[in-house]
């Protein structure tokens, strides 16, 4: 059986070349976390995308390094120019510092059908949208290595809201931690206005899964590097060299974030608080260079060596110092010797995604059971927390104190300690956290694939003009906020709620629709009677407000189209608590008719808003509410209750029993466009014109009878091809077809009023 295969793009390829020759190459592993982790992964067949880490000028340069690479399985992409301006530039210099919370400072086609694209970290944020706009198909995760910020802290970021729509388009977007997947989720609600629920994200209707995965590493590897010969080696010769000190190590890359000043002036206090440990223990300082084309990597090395300097001159002798800091990585068995011989090992992380170094550490430990003090900080805070000393880096005097409480451990607690971790990280490996994450990603797109079965189409308007000219008795739906007035984005919002005006190209087509004697017009919403009267009446149209409950012909009176035995007694009730929500959320407003109550905070600070509409419904349910027949309807950004069968669905039949009626009707209704945007529980006027469903007959009561008037069912003649119904802006919807906005509907109503004039 062939192995699925897997293409990984990241910034850098776990390789990094360099030239020895004009056709010729050597490679070093990449450093970093992330090669690593997916070292590990053997269920794919894997190829890797991304930066060789040197730049080519030359074809036969990049062609004999392409195929150097491809042996490798990875495939180069020359950035050249661009390498420097986007990697030291904006990605270092910019992203990086906001998702560790340090503010920003002053052609080849490679994709084959079926192939799952893996992307990986904030290098490569706005790459799932150009993924989905070459195949909308495409299954595409993305996986964050660093820490999200808090949604304060990324607001800071003037192409927010670029990124964060990119990453969305994204099938499953995941996070080492919980606290980075609800900081990534904070700042698409705060920012985007999209809704967040148990799964994820969504935005027009489109489910992004966030997830939590924390990464492992290849244990086994590890493990049986300690047990070399050579590492057992090296093991005896580093403590021989460290003439018989308590070892504490540190392995970081040299960043700012990685806490290496923290660390020094933490292990200066203990030194300064015992001095009966003094010659008696040293501290070994692995800082892998990093990012060498930023100015800030100079000053925080600059920095570290004069710590070491002032510390080792203090507390140092002629035949040992306390501090030994190594500017170079090291060999990877001579790695593993220290692991396994390193009686603490202390991080002490600002902000950290993961930090493997800890579950390398542990995995190494077999017989020393070495002490883990790290950084709460550190995404490994949330893994390997239970087996550690955690710490705040920023507390010196507590890391000092960590640093003597693990250096008296005793054995049996130092034991208990490890078993935790050693668990941890032999059960959570790379190739757990890769299948992990494939597993929800084939998940989610299988999920959606099947929600998203009967994804609406583009309205396509020839069709629609065809039939309208082909029909003989045309029924129009229309509805009223955001189908008929200005877009949305456009409206401009007053005190107490959304300023409803007609969109400004739209009075005199829509004029001369309704002058057509085989054409009935219908503006079904939930407004009220005065704001429909107000914004409709000088047309020659029906009206149906509050969702249907009342209804006129302009050149008629308001008919009460309320069911009888309707129990409104709770809406005084409603409107108290409503009134209480609406005085503690600025920006919101309620707005109430005779069948509903609307809260809505669209104005209001999203987060703050959808906290108080959780709080306000407790308060509905113990009280108003409690033992009334309503509906509670959770919109985007607002609350509605009403009585039960107050949808624009269930007011159809009373509303189609009052045209024909008033009309003395006899030829059939041959046409049917329905347009809205519609809450979710009025999109049952769509499934009402379905044509399986017209072939019923229908009981309707006529206008002035408490009895109901049997319609036949030959008034509606509808087949597929000519009703036609529209949902305005999104894609989970009821409806057939899509429009974009307002601006379409006008467009559409025009080019109706054309056939008209023929």
């Amino acid at each position: 059986m062939t192995r699925p295969r897997l293409l990984v793009v990241s910034m850098s390829l776990p390789v990094t070349a360099k030239r020895t020759g004009d056709e010729s190459w050597s490679f070093t592993m990449s450093p970093g976390g992330l090669v690593s982790a997916l070292l590990g992964l053997k269920e794919f067949e894997t190829k890797w995308i991304g930066w060789p880490g040197v730049d080519v000028h030359d074809a036969v340069g990049k062609e004999t390094l392409s195929i150097a690479l491809a042996e490798k399985g990875c495939i180069p992409v020359f950035l050249e120019e661009v390498c420097d301006q986007y990697y030291n530039g904006y990605c270092n210099n910019i992203l990086w510092p906001i998702f560790h919370y340090l503010g920003t400072p002053p052609e080849y086609q490679h994709y084959q059908e079926g192939d799952v694209v893996w992307c990986h970290d904030y290098h490569v944020m706005l790459l799932p949208q150009y993924l989905k706009e070459y195949n909308s198909k495409m299954k595409v995760g993305w996986f964050l290595h660093t820490p999200f910020p808090s949604s304060e802290m990324y607001k800071t970021l003037p192409s927010r809201s670029d990124l964060l729509h990119s990453v969305l388009t994204a099938d499953l977007v995941g996070f080492h931690t919980y606290d980075f997947a609800r900081h990534f989720v904070n700042a698409c609600t705060s920012i985007l206005g999209v809704e967040a629920t148990s799964e994820g994200v969504v935005d027009q209707g489109k489910v992004t899964r966030v997830a939590v995965f924390p990464i492992g590493i290849e244990p086994e590897r590890f493990i049986n590097t300690s047990e070399l010969t050579e590492v057992i080696q090296y093991m005896k010769q580093f403590k021989n060299d460290f003439g018989g000190r308590k070892l504490i190590l540190g392995v970081d890359r040299l960043d700012m974030v990685k806490g290496i000043p923290q660390k020094y002036q933490a292990f200066e206090k203990f030194l300064e608080e015992n001095e009966d440990w003094r010659g008696k223990v040293m501290l070994l300082q692995i800082a892998v260079p990093t990012r060498n084309g930023i100015g800030e990597y100079q000053k925080i090395k600059d920095q570290c060596h004069g710590l070491v300097g002032r510390i080792n001159g203090r507390f140092g002798s002629i035949s040992a110092v306390p501090i030994i800091h190594l500017d170079c990585a090291i060999d990877f068995n001579q790695l593993c010797a220290l692991y396994a011989i390193t009686d603490v090992l202390l991080v002490t992380s600002l902000r950290d995604g993961m930090n493997l170094v800890s579950s390398e550490f542990v995995a190494c430990q077999n017989a020393e059971k070495g002490v883990l003090i790290l950084s709460e900080f550190a995404g490994a805070g949330q893994s390997l927390g239970a087996g550690a000393l955690l710490v705040n880096p920023w507390n010196l005097k507590e890391v000092s104190t960590a640093i003597g409480e693990a250096l008296n451990m005793s054995p049996k607690e130092k034991e208990r300690k490890h078993k935790i971790n050693f668990q941890y990280v032999k059960t959570h490996s790379t190739q757990q956290w890769a299948d992990d994450f494939m597993n929800k990603l084939n998940e989610t797109t299988t999920n959606g694939e099947l929600r998203n079965g009967n994804v609406p189409h583009k309205l396509p308007e020839d069709d629609v003009i065809q039939q309208y000219s082909k029909s003989n008795n045309r029924l129009l739906i229309l509805g009223f906020y955001g189908t008929l007035t200005q877009p949305i984005k456009n409206q401009e919002r007053r005190g107490d709620g959304m300023n409803l005006e007609l969109h400004p190209q739209l009075k005199e087509r829509l004029k001369a629709l309704c002058s057509d004697p085989n054409t009935t017009v219908v503006v079904l919403s939930r407004s009220e009677k005065t704001v429909l009267d107000k914004n409709f009446g000088e047309y020659n149209m029906w009206l149906a407000a509050e969702n249907g409950m009342f209804l006129r012909h302009t050149r008629a009176e308001w008919v009460t189209k309320i069911p009888e035995h309707m129990n409104l007694e709770w809406i005084d009730g409603v409107k108290h608590v409503f009134k209480y929500f609406t005085e503690r959320t600025p920006g919101s407003y309620f707005e109430t008719s005779e069948t509903s109550v609307v809260w809505n905070y669209e104005s209001a600070d999203v987060e703050f808003g959808r906290a108080q509409a959780r709080d306000m419904l407790q308060h509905l349910w113990a009280g108003p509410i409690s033992n009334a027949t309503v509906d509670v309807v959770r919109g985007g950004q607002s609350v509605e209750v009403h009585a039960v069968g107050v949808t624009k669905g269930s007011a159809m039949e009373r509303i189609l029993g009052d045209i024909v009626h008033h009309k003395s009707m006899t030829a059939p209704i041959d046409y049917v466009l329905c347009i809205g945007c519609f809450l979710g529980k009025d999109e049952d006027v769509y499934t009402f014109f379905e044509p399986e469903l017209t072939k019923k007959a229908k009981s309707t009561p006529s206008s002035g009878s408490d009895s109901p008037k049997k319609v036949s069912s030959t008034i509606l003649d509808l087949k597929g091809e000519n009703f036609f119904s529209v949902a305005i802006g999104k894609t989970h919807t009821k409806a057939r077809y899509l429009l974009d906005s307002s601006d379409d509907v006008v467009h559409l109503i025009h080019k109706l009023c054309e056939v008209n004039n023929a």
